[in-house]
């Protein structure tokens, strides 16, 4: 009987055993069929809308516009919300493919979309040994499916479109195609869209130059940038890129003494932050964007089905190539950060309470300064964005008298910002006591732009002075008018003048009444001067005699010619500069006397290309033959006399700071010792509210330009306002950086002299004749130029 009942119970068990079996098949053939079947469903669309065929051949990304320099540098971007620049699977460094495939996919080569045993793994130990997501399918995530929802069968439905999708990928692209978009597509975080941005914005590097422990980290950040996030968790994310180096030991991309070595490493953030109002060339960067929008306008975008019909800046990956020098434009900020803050000391110095009562003005009523501070009120954003709510002029005024917290500029500060609490009027005064200034420098020849600079601080200064702003020329239009002389009388830099008070009598070249123009000083030395000496010292009173004899009209026309566009009256004042003109202009003029009388258009652009390499623009030169040759060289060696022994000595001197006070105060960079052949101009004008420098070597011309926001905003004495203190010292600290790096092939030697010159350069033969040059007392103004 025992025997008996122990069959039956063996019999039971076998039983049992085989029911589990056929039930675990059932189950297991009930999954396999439910998988198979949301595979299917998903793939015919009952799951959502599947990407088409063209769309996976062509996926759709935001790309920011590159700004790329004459060097190949990146400048800037433009972007809405994507600051993302694709880069090639052959600019990815092995390190950073290597830790991407270590860490996130390590049978990445083997699958066609999905890894059968990761998902297996994942099933059954419900993904605490890890996901089974793979590359492919993180890239269909990216592009196609989204985040991830918080609702199960949604988060269902979302995976196997994954599936579906990382397979089609498969098939449209090889392997390290697939790698590329996903490292293009990923958003790391604080506008790093895409592993370009990621490796410029975190380690100011492109790529390729990637270490192998930057890559660990930015393949870290790839699970979660915002917890994995450098700048606010540095701990968290060394962790997780040490558990990278980890991965990469294990599968033996690196040895374990390199792991060890590796995970010692502190992070080397080297944050830079790329938006709109910081980097590098900030002013040409928002000028250009204007350039950009006019080119959109003119130029429609080929008709492409699905796509946008007109170009966007910010979305379709253009790449605009530019004339600028990363390099020297470096030089150009690094200068006007120096000088100007070393000359806004000086001038809040002179413009305490004690000093100026109503500083920054000067000789001003009260009335005045509120109609000044009043018109800049109406012009603000704060004005205008309540204007555009419908509050009454009422309620806006009250507004600008009510204190509030703002971030304001401040030179003293290691970011130039500090934290304070004003009314917006009161912070209106206080914008108004920093000194502007502008900068472009050209190469003469071709018309390149290679550093363009319009203000101390784009994020607080936000108006392009070199382009945007015009102010009075002063002396610097003087070579315009001994330009005439030269061109028309055919007189030589050696041609003497007196140096006596001269008048244009009334009625005279469109003058109402007489004008008698005064020397800076006041007064005039009754000697006879060459006309380089008398341009290199600004002599009023010869530059009055010289437009009374060649007349205001045929100095307007060369103007013109050489791309000055204002208006430009036809009286004799215009001679010592009282009309306004922009530094941009400015440079471009006086590019034809370096380049032989031929002027040439600055030129900011030379070709824009779409994403896929397109040529869409390309510049061709504007030129203008203006001056002869020996004209325009007898003007150079004019203007080289400034340097020599007129106001731009400077340049050259030693030990002036010994003795002048003013040199060790403001002549930031002194003494600059210069020995290579400059050529140059300052200009100051009256009251000292505009200080202006151009300097010329053979293949570069700069302008420079500082003065206050309103013309009653200056230095009290000429001593800190000429151009030779205000705008000269920029000029010369930016030389010299130029000239302390070779590569950047910055000419020192002689300006090209004609062959056969006729015009006299010699002054130390004998004085012309008057008579044989010209008849002087003829009335040129008449005579049709």
């Amino acid at each position: 009987m025992s025997r008996n009942m122990a069959k039956a119970k063996k019999k039971k068990t076998k039983t049992g055993f085989s029911k589990f079996i056929k039930w675990f098949w059932i189950l297991f053939a009930v999954g396999v069929f439910s998988v198979a079947l949301l595979f299917l469903m998903a793939s015919w669309g009952f799951l959502g809308p599947l990407p088409t065929y063209e769309t996976l051949e062509n996926p759709q990304t935001n790309l920011a516009t590159e700004i790329i320099s004459a060097d190949g540098k990146t400048l800037g971007k433009f972007y809405l919300d994507d600051n993302r620049t694709d880069v090639g699977y052959d600019d990815l460094p092995k390190n950073l493919v290597d830790a991407l495939v270590a860490s996130e996919d390590i049978r990445f080569y083997d699958h066609s979309g999905i890894d059968a045993r990761g998902t297996l793994r994942a099933f059954f130990f419900l993904g605490k040994r890890g996901g089974a997501s793979t590359i492919s399918q993180q890239l269909a995530r990216q592009i196609y499916v989204g985040p991830r929802s918080k609702n199960i069968f949604e988060t269902i439905k979302q995976k196997a479109k994954e599936w579906v999708i990382a397979t089609q990928l498969e098939r449209n692209y090889t392997k390290e195609e697939i790698i590329k978009m996903y490292l293009n597509i990923y958003d790391f975080g604080n506008n790093a869209d895409g592993i370009r941005s990621a490796s410029r914005i975190y380690f100011g590097k492109e790529p390729k130059n990637l270490k192998i422990e930057e890559s660990a980290m930015l393949v870290g950040m790839l699970q979660n940038s915002s917890l994995y996030n450098p700048l606010r968790r540095e701990e968290l994310t060394r962790n997780k890129r040490n558990m990278v180096l980890g991965q990469l030991e294990k599968f033996e991309y690196i040895s374990e003494q390199e792991r060890d070595s590796l995970q010692a490493l502190k992070m080397d953030i080297n944050f830079n932050p790329e938006s709109h109002r910081e980097g590098l060339a900030t002013y040409f960067r928002m000028y250009l964007q204007g350039f950009m929008n006019d080119w959109i306008k003119k130029n429609p975008k080929p008709a492409i089905e699905g796509e946008r019909d007109r170009w966007s800046l910010y979305l379709d990956g253009l790449k605009i190539y530019t004339t600028i020098d990363s390099r020297m434009q470096a030089n150009a900020e690094e200068a006007v950060q120096e000088h100007m803050e070393r000359l806004q000391t000086e001038f809040f110095h002179q413009n305490t309470p004690d000093r100026n009562k109503t500083a920054p003005f000067l000789d001003l009523e009260k009335e005045e300064i509120d109609n000044i501070l009043d018109r800049a009120m109406k012009t603000s954003d704060r004005w205008r964005e309540m204007k555009r709510q419908g509050k009454s002029e009422k309620d806006i005024r009250a507004s600008f008298n009510i204190k509030t917290e703002m971030t304001v500029f401040d030179w003293k500060s290691e970011t130039h910002e500090k934290d304070t609490i004003l009314t917006p009027r009161d912070s209106i005064r206080y914008y108004k006591m920093f000194l502007r200034t502008a900068m472009m420098s050209m190469e003469p020849q071709t018309g390149h732009v290679k550093a363009w600079v319009g203000g101390v601080d784009y994020r607080h200064f936000q108006y392009d002075n070199v382009y945007q702003g015009a102010r009075q020329a002063g002396s610097t239009f003087k070579p315009f008018v001994y330009a005439a002389a030269i061109d028309q009388l055919r007189l030589s830099p050696c041609y003497e003048l007196p140096d006596t008070q001269y008048c244009i009598e009334a009625e005279k070249h469109g003058n109402p009444e007489p004008w008698c123009p005064k020397n800076s000083e006041g007064k005039f030395s009754g000697e006879m001067y060459t006309l380089k000496r008398a341009l290199a010292n600004s002599k009023n009173s010869v530059t009055a005699q010289l437009i009374d004899r060649v007349g205001p009209k045929s100095v307007v026309s060369i103007a013109k010619n050489l791309g000055i566009t204002g208006e430009i009256p036809e009286v004799p004042s215009i001679a010592l500069g009282t009309h306004d003109i922009n530094v941009y202009e400015m440079v471009g003029a006086y590019g034809a006397f370096v380049n032989q009388g031929v002027y040439v258009k600055p030129v900011m652009v030379t070709r824009i290309e779409d994403k896929n390499g397109t040529v869409l623009f390309e510049y061709v030169p504007e030129t203008k033959d203006v001056l002869s040759k020996e004209v325009a060289y007898a003007m150079v060696n004019l203007m080289e006399g400034v340097t020599q022994g007129g106001s731009g000595t400077r340049l050259r001197t030693t030990g002036y700071d010994k003795w002048r006070p003013e040199y060790k105060e403001i002549i930031t960079g002194y003494p600059y010792e210069f020995k290579n052949p400059i050529a140059g101009k300052t200009g100051t004008t009256q009251n000292q509210s505009d200080g202006w420098f151009m300097g010329m070597v053979p293949n570069l011309v700069t302008g420079v330009w500082v003065g206050g926001d309103d013309r009653a905003i200056h230095f009290k004495t000429i001593t800190y306002g000429q151009g030779a203190s205000m705008a000269l010292p920029i000029w010369g600290l930016y030389m010299k950086k130029n000239y302390a790096d070779k590569e950047l092939g910055v000419s020192d030697g002689e300006f090209p002299k004609p062959e056969n010159m006729s015009i006299n350069l010699d002054c130390s033969t004998p004085a012309e004749d008057p008579n044989k040059a010209k008849d002087l007392d003829t009335d040129l103004d008449d005579l049709d130029f």
